[in-house]
């Protein structure tokens, strides 16, 4: 069973499934982050949506890409989470799976080219507050028991 973060589920809404691939991304005792202005301004693990037809991690690499500016290496899966929220971005209920991948920083390409998308680096002891959803949080703390 995927444990599940985030508002309860809203009886009679109907949820559309979005898949997405996100990363933990370290280095030095800080994480690599995105920051999101609209709709409300959040700290998020880079990542995002899976296209049709794409694959997990082909998704990773553009989401990261977009997000961040940089290219990565993913290392292996940490796991996964689903949460159900509205997307006013999309104008869509959906039903996120969230499979979370920790991966290495390894090249700055310039800027993100996502709008509203700012990179930065964050210590990761920061970040565990700092991060907007509770399943980022999870898994960022997952990451620091593994690695203390």
């Amino acid at each position: 069973m995927i444990r599940r973060f985030g508002e309860p589920i809203q009886q009679g809404q109907r949820y559309t499934l979005r898949p997405g691939a996100y990363a933990v991304l370290a280095r030095g005792g800080s994480l690599l982050l995105t920051h999101q202005r609209e709709p409300e301004p959040e700290f998020q693990l880079p990542g995002g949506g899976i296209d049709p037809g794409e694959s997990p991690l082909g998704a990773l690499h553009r989401e990261v890409f977009e997000e961040t500016g940089w290219r990565i290496r993913v290392d292996r899966r940490l796991g996964a989470f689903r949460r159900f929220t509205y997307m006013p971005e999309y104008d869509l209920w959906a039903e996120k799976l969230c499979t979370i991948y920790l991966a290495r920083p390894i090249r700055p390409h310039g800027q993100p080219t996502e709008p509203g998308h700012t990179a930065l680096w964050m210590p990761v002891e920061e970040a565990v507050t700092q991060l907007g959803n509770a399943g980022d949080r999870h898994f960022v703390r997952r990451y620091l028991g593994w690695h203390r």
